[in-house]
């Protein structure tokens, strides 16, 4: 491993423990809202609430940055791209028969990695 890849293994292991917390709110709102209303209502707004304190958690925490309207906006759109990622796979999902219930783990294990490079790009590159 070089030192510059070295170099970043603390950072990831920030945005996995954040990444965790933000998967763990997401779905636990998620599974509660499913069972009372519709399931693609109840997986926006656990994104909605979870995309808040993802975005406070990872400037401060990950990346060690002050929270912006720039970087809000870069955030914003990285998590629109993620948003309508997870969308497109939670009812593909659905449609290939997982249960409500079982639907968001593929999706996640898909989307998170996407999720991490496009935030990374927001908090590391843009404006530089």
């Amino acid at each position: 491993m070089n030192m510059e890849r070295l170099k970043q293994l603390p950072e990831f292991i920030r945005f996995v423990i954040v990444g965790t917390i933000a998967t763990a709110l997401h779905y636990g709102l998620y599974f509660v809202l499913q069972q009372v209303i519709n399931v693609n209502v109840a997986y926006s707004i656990g994104y909605i609430v979870s995309f808040i304190a993802n975005f406070y958690l990872t400037a401060f925490f990950t990346f060690r940055k002050q929270p912006s309207w720039k970087k809000a906006i870069g955030f914003g759109g990285a998590h629109l791209v993620n948003y309508l990622l997870h969308m497109g796979l939670l009812n593909l999902f659905l449609w290939a028969g997982l249960s409500k219930a079982l639907a968001p783990i593929p999706v996640f294990a898909i989307a998170i990695p996407v999720n991490f490079l496009l935030v990374r790009f927001v908090f590391k590159y843009k404006g530089r």
